[in-house]
């Protein structure tokens, strides 16, 4: 794929010192760490080195990446790293994909609170999927699953919800077989639905009871107890969202899916169209009116709003695993589920052993571009020959990506 000519550092860097000085009280300093992050990505104000070509002679400078996980551009070697490591976790069976979702009131309370409240929606969603399924009436069956946080749509509005992926069966109680589900049915989300509002709203109030939550400008009546039981009254007897997608079609689409959204940010840049006189416009697919591709303009100021809603608190992981997926003992909870399933376990390889891999032939490895040939004569290899010394940033440093 192309380089895409507009970029995020493009708005933040023609917009970015306007947003601090009329927003800079209301910005976190995640939020003000991204910007920066973001900004001075593959530009001289983090270094890097300069390349020359082994046939032509052609020089570059390379300037290293933020690896900022907010940031587009630093997203494809994490991504193609983590499909290599799960790729080996893909089970004989079919998956499914159930997504979870909080009421529009919850989300301004989230939004306010993430480490928190961004926290009790994985907890309730683990515990509704894996208490529902152990259930004798339902399956029956230990399961395993992985959660993935998105915090908003096309639209880059705040829209918490959580997207589970779930091999389709589980580990029998006594562990001696494997039990499946039917191909099109995994559990019934009314009940999912039921069970997770009741768990989520439980742990919410439990929360503001102990005086966790915190609430500012138009939430800050929230503090009162009765207003805050009130406000959660307006979603208590309503359906919350949950929703199962079509089974996937087979184990190598669940690679494709999770290749595609688990390092996923706000937006890509291959998205923006236009960053013209305060204006950015970008395509968005319209979920609502079929799922038409529409073209949003936004000011700068806007955008960079929505943009910043998505930042997450330091050290929050938004991938999350379940059951006999569960970092712990997911590697013998694994090998007996392919024995159960009747298939042999994936062959270890030697990586142990081997060298520590230059980050270019990982990237190439993984992702099929190379980083070394010459951009210009397409026959030499780029080779580094200096190092190159930070500078101080200015908005106008140059990206080499």
């Amino acid at each position: 794929m192309d380089r895409p000519k507009l970029e995020v550092a493009d708005i933040f860097r023609r917009y970015g010192d306007a947003y601090r000085q009329q927003h800079g009280a209301s910005l976190s300093s995640a939020q003000r760490r991204v910007m920066t992050a973001i900004e001075v990505c593959r530009t001289a104000a983090l270094g890097g080195h300069l390349e020359r070509c082994d046939c032509c002679n052609h020089e570059r400078p390379c300037y290293d990446s933020c690896r900022d996980r907010h940031c587009p551009k630093c997203q494809s070697l994490a991504r193609a790293q983590w499909i290599e490591k799960r790729t080996s976790e893909v089970l004989s069976t079919h998956y499914f994909h159930v997504v979870f979702t909080i009421p529009e009131q919850i989300a301004a309370i989230a939004y306010q609170n993430k480490d928190l409240v961004h926290g009790i929606l994985f907890r309730a969603t683990a515990e509704t999927l894996s208490s529902i399924a152990a259930d004798s009436k339902q399956r029956g069956a230990e399961i395993g699953f992985f959660a993935v946080l998105h915090s908003g749509g096309q639209n880059l509005l705040f829209h918490p919800h959580l997207h589970c992926v779930v091999p389709g069966g589980g580990i029998s109680p006594d562990g001696t077989r494997w039990i499946f589900c039917r191909p099109n049915f995994f559990l019934p989300v009314k009940v999912l639905s039921r069970l997770f509002r009741r768990l989520f709203l439980n742990y919410l109030q439990q929360a503001f009871d102990v005086g966790k939550l915190q609430f500012f400008s138009s939430l800050q009546a929230l503090q009162d107890p009765q207003a805050f039981t009130r406000h959660l009254d307006l979603v208590r007897d309503v359906e919350w969202v949950v929703y199962a997608k079509p089974p996937f079609a087979g184990p190598q689409q669940v690679v494709d899916y999770v290749g595609r959204y688990t390092h996923r940010v706000a937006i890509s840049n291959h998205r923006f169209v236009d960053i013209e006189e305060g204006q950015v416009k970008f395509t968005w697919r319209d979920y609502r009116d079929n799922k038409q591709q529409k073209t949003m303009t936004l000011s700068a100021d806007e955008f960079i709003r929505r943009f910043l809603l998505h930042v997450l608190p330091r050290g929050f992981h938004r991938i999350r695993y379940y059951g006999f997926l569960g970092n712990r003992h997911r590697k013998e909870k694994l090998a007996h589920c392919r024995q159960l399933l009747g298939r042999a376990p994936p062959k270890e390889g030697s990586a142990e052993l081997a060298p520590p891999e230059d980050y270019r032939d990982r990237y190439q490895r993984l992702t099929g571009r190379s980083l070394r040939e010459c951009p210009v004569c397409h026959r030499g290899c780029m080779i580094s020959v200096k190092r190159l010394s930070e500078v101080p940033f200015s908005p106008a440093s140059k990206d080499t990506s």
